[in-house]
């Protein structure tokens, strides 16, 4: 049996988005997101680090803002790649990372201030794309 086989009886096949060398780089190099999020604004990486910057600091709204827009920059590009609406989207994978800090962030937000139904939404979906997500994020 090949793992084509398999995998399709399995459902879709996981999800895997491109690297961000470029902007990862330049984070390396000490630029802040901040200003990288304006020449990459298709960048989920770059929102979901200032969403956790801004939660961080107590700028829960502001948070929620930029965590929003890292998800739907991810929708975008899954769907790009071939992404249906369903399926792995593991957090193994390097370019998933910044789809799944935003989606995490987004989650963290909408609770923090009482959207109970879109937290909920959220912690099912980021655990429908990858069950170990939340726990390799929240361990960063």
């Amino acid at each position: 049996m090949t793992d084509n086989f398999r995998r399709n009886l399995l459902g879709p096949a996981p999800t895997m988005l491109p690297g961000e060398p470029d902007v990862e780089a330049r984070l390396a190099a000490g630029d802040e997101a901040v200003d990288l999020a304006a020449k990459h604004p298709t960048s989920s990486l770059l929102w979901a680090i200032l969403a956790d910057e801004a939660f961080a600091e107590g700028r829960v709204i502001e948070s929620y803002a930029y965590a929003r827009t890292g998800y739907h920059r991810g929708l975008d590009a899954l769907r790009r790649a071939g992404w249906k609406g369903t399926g792995p989207v593991p957090f193994e994978h390097e370019g998933n990372r910044g789809f799944l800090r935003a989606l995490y962030a987004l989650g963290r937000a909408a609770g923090a201030i009482g959207e109970t139904e879109e937290a909920e939404r959220i912690s099912a979906f980021l655990n429908d794309s990858d069950p170990l997500a939340a726990a390799a994020i929240e361990a960063r």
